[in-house]
């Protein structure tokens, strides 16, 4: 409600009019600004509303238009028949040794270096991948199912760095690496199995600087 002053009735009014438009002045910005934090909390909330309506969207509709994983990560599939999972498991162990220092990435050439063997049992296999250059360590797992006298194994790498979603295909070279450099693609009836629905920016990965 605008403020209204009244004067006495006979009252002169003795200010002069520069004076009276000062003041009229002051009052109306007096005014306004009462209502500016008013002003600022609705637009605050309508930009938050904005933020969290285009998240939700973006969760919804982007793995439709844009077939990949929200995550930098890796799923592969493999068949080996002519190896059981034991031979398998081996020939991965014993690559990742091999490439557990940097001497095979000299002067950061490559990604087949710096990998860490964390665990293995029967049945699954846990390594690390560390980038010889910016040193992000990615999460490796192999999971070793029989089948018959045959492999079937499943190979899964993620990114450590929680916000990562492209990768230039590091993942899929985190786990290609080691079949290739451990002779397991050479094996009678090997197959591979992946796509970029399930492997991040598989189709433009380029392994040898990978």
């Amino acid at each position: 409600m605008a403020n209204v002053k009244y004067r006495k009735l006979g009252e002169e009014d003795t200010k002069d009019p520069q004076t009276r438009d000062d003041e009229e002045e002051r009052e109306r910005t007096l005014s306004g600004n009462s209502q500016k934090p008013y002003s600022w909390c609705n637009m605050a909330l309508k930009v938050t509303t904005v933020l969290v309506a285009l998240v939700i969207i973006g969760a919804v509709i982007i793995p439709y238009v844009v077939p990949a994983p929200l995550h930098a990560q890796c799923t592969i599939n493999w068949e080996f028949p002519s190896l059981n999972c034991s031979g398998v498991s081996n020939k991965l162990v014993s690559q990742i040794k091999k490439w557990t220092t940097a001497d095979n990435c000299p002067d950061g050439a490559g990604e087949k270096c710096l990998y860490t063997l964390k665990s293995v049992t029967a049945t699954e296999l846990q390594a690390t991948h560390e980038t010889p250059v910016k040193h992000y360590v990615d999460d490796l797992t192999f999971n070793f199912m029989p089948n018959g006298k045959m492999c079937d194994v499943k190979g899964f790498s993620t990114s450590e760095t929680w916000y990562a979603v492209l990768d230039s295909g590091t993942n899929y070279c985190n786990l290609h690496n080691l079949i290739t450099g451990s002779g397991l693609n050479e094996t009678t009836g090997f197959v591979e199995k992946t796509s970029d629905d399930v492997c991040t920016q598989y189709s433009s990965a380029d392994c040898e600087k990978y």
